[in-house]
């Protein structure tokens, strides 16, 4: 396993949650950094930590939900430092929204938040890296809920199951030109985001704790990474069982934190954030 050092890292959803974790951890390693999400001055701020710790770092606002904007990111890391080794893709969200009370766009939108912004910038880098002698790594923060559809996460769940589907074609694909994917299988994480969105979060971990996880996911390459165990294990027992046993447990789960609460589909707003 080899540390992220000297390297030319991207970092989309930067300004804070995992993605600002991430460069933290890895700014005292002499890498080379761009950061891009939509919130300029929580971005700048990060960028300004980087810095300090020792590494180069451009910061570039850019909505991720934007194809050209998302082009000129990877456009613009090139012309400031040559290539781009390592790509975290971070951006995405996934509020509570129960079958009966979304829309057409409600669910459009969350498809446009965790897989347009994976595809929008996927695509320039597969192109970038394609041409580099020794290719590059893209890594895409994905979630366990794309492992399997989850009650009140039903849109989210499919559009995370669309990126890492996507990913898994890409990896045979284009394996030959040097070109890596990982993707990374969050459980809940406690980002500022999520904290009153109602929904259980069994086993939930710090976005710090997370950050760790993914710094790893990063220098081993796995093609999956899942974490933390207990819900990774938990996952992967619902799938094993039968359909009807797993179905009644998700239902149990789902009503549990129903209990006492008003259900509602919150307003689903233009974001960058770690989608955790």
């Amino acid at each position: 396993m080899a540390r992220i050092t000297d390297r030319t890292v991207l970092i989309v959803g930067a300004s804070s949650g995992i993605g600002a974790e991430v460069a933290r951890l890895l700014a005292p390693g002499g890498n080379r950094f761009v950061l891009t999400a939509r919130r300029a001055t929580e971005l700048a701020a990060v960028a300004d930590e980087v810095r300090a710790a020792g590494s180069a770092c451009l910061d570039l606002p850019a909505d991720a939900l934007d194809p050209r904007a998302a082009a000129e990111v990877v456009k613009a890391a090139v012309a400031e430092f040559g290539a781009v080794d390592v790509a975290l893709l971070n951006a995405g969200q996934g509020p509570d929204m129960p079958m009966d009370q979304v829309s057409v766009a409600d669910v459009s939108r969350i498809m446009a938040l965790n897989y347009d912004v994976v595809v929008n910038y996927l695509v320039p880098l597969v192109g970038q890296m394609g041409g580099q002698p020794a290719g590059g790594l893209i890594a895409h923060t994905n979630s366990l809920a794309g492992l399997m559809g989850l009650p009140r996460q039903g849109p989210y769940s499919a559009a995370k199951a669309a990126a890492r589907t996507l990913l898994d074609a890409a990896r045979v694909e284009l394996e030959p030109r040097g070109i890596r994917f990982t993707s990374i299988h969050p459980g809940f994480v406690a980002t500022d985001r999520i904290s009153g969105d109602g929904l259980p979060k069994p086993f939930q971990i710090s976005q710090e704790r997370a950050a760790r996880h993914v710094v790893r996911a990063l220098e081993r390459e796995p093609v999956q990474a899942c974490f933390p165990w207990p819900t990774a294990a938990l996952v992967r027992t619902l799938r094993a069982l039968p359909t009807p046993v797993s179905a009644l447990l998700l239902r149990r789960l789902a009503s549990g934190q129903e209990r006492g609460a008003v259900r509602r589909v919150p307003p689903v707003r233009r974001t960058s954030p770690p989608g955790r």
